[in-house]
């Protein structure tokens, strides 16, 4: 018998995955909550159905980086920093419909300390939360991305692609690999 997402426990969940960030950051890139696949590998975006390494080596040219370290050195030499809004919250399963009790991450330190100029939030949920919690703390409004989860089946790889190439516009030319 199969249980509609409401019959299911909500889990209360802590991030514990570190940001990915240096002072040489240009944009941020913010999710929502990491999944339970992306908790279980211990790094974001670790669903094997998730499009988003996909989509940030489409942009910059390259391979998808193999491996957590891989994918982080892959992040700062793009200048790209990669968190979540919330700091824990309770959810059920990786459903962002059913957040219940945010509570925000701290961004005010990785703003302060980097070259950030841009937000982007991956998906509606992330951008909801944003808007509500942490835009009038950073002063900085985000642009909304759509989701890269294999629930957002409605998008396609390509689409997906040409939506994130927003965030090219706030890098260094030298930053990117291609014409």
């Amino acid at each position: 018998m199969k249980h509609s997402p409401q019959q299911k426990p909500r889990n209360s969940v802590v991030h514990t995955i570190e940001p990915v960030w240096d002072g040489e950051s240009r944009v941020l890139l913010l999710g929502t909550m990491p999944s339970p696949k992306s908790r279980e590998a211990g790094f974001y975006y670790g669903h094997p159905q998730n499009r988003f390494w996909r989509v940030l080596a489409l942009l910059f040219g390259e391979e998808i980086p193999p491996g957590s370290e891989g994918k982080r050195r892959f992040l700062l030499r793009h200048r790209i920093a990669l968190w979540d809004v919330l700091q824990s919250c309770e959810i059920i399963g990786a459903d962002d419909n059913s957040i219940k009790n945010p509570l925000v991450n701290d961004l005010a330190p990785m703003l302060a300390q980097s070259k950030i100029a841009a937000v982007f939030t991956t998906g509606a949920a992330a951008a909801g939360l944003y808007q509500k919690h942490c835009l009038p703390r950073t002063g900085l409004p985000a642009i909304a991305l759509p989701s890269t989860s294999p629930a957002n089946a409605a998008c396609s790889l390509e689409v997906l692609t040409e939506k994130y190439r927003r965030i090219l516009d706030f890098l260094p030319p030298d930053n990117i690999g291609f014409a």
